[in-house]
């Protein structure tokens, strides 16, 4: 599903840890910086991490890939991973989702997460999963630059 259409893309195969959202947040820096679009940065380290994220829960120590390449009139961010499960977003919460609304009980620090989905395709102005002919599945993000 993810080939680069450029040559100045960025690919990288790596271990699901989470150092690698790290990494993938300062080569994004570096490649949006040579193609002049610093100014979407945080939506697209946002994205990146969210997409990482999710990669090394489904798939922890095993390979992933990131892929951030520019298109005509629009950014890429891709992860694979080896896993087949398709992303499922949460159920949307009841009331408008604040830090009041928020459970931050101490009992609860630890089941807050789940928003990465609703957060990607916010940001995004498309954003979805396409399973690999070859195993596993890429999940993908596009931003406008």
């Amino acid at each position: 599903m993810v080939a680069p259409t450029r040559p100045d893309c960025l690919i990288f195969s790596t271990l699901a840890t989470p150092s690698v959202a790290g990494l993938a947040r300062t080569l994004t820096n570096a490649r949006l910086h040579k193609w002049g679009c610093l100014h979407i940065s945080d939506d697209a380290f946002l994205v990146a991490s969210e997409l990482i994220s999710n990669a090394i829960t489904a798939t922890p120590g095993q390979e992933i890939r990131y892929q951030l390449s520019r298109e005509s009139d629009e950014i890429l961010l891709a992860v694979w991973d080896s896993s087949t499960s398709v992303p499922v977003p949460r159920p949307a919460p009841p009331v408008e989702l604040t830090l009041e609304t928020l459970d931050l009980a101490p009992e609860r620090w630890d089941d807050n997460g789940g928003w990465g989905i609703p957060i990607v395709a916010t940001l995004a102005v498309s954003s979805g999963y396409t399973l690999d002919p070859n195993g596993g599945k890429w999940v993908w993000a596009r931003l406008k630059p």
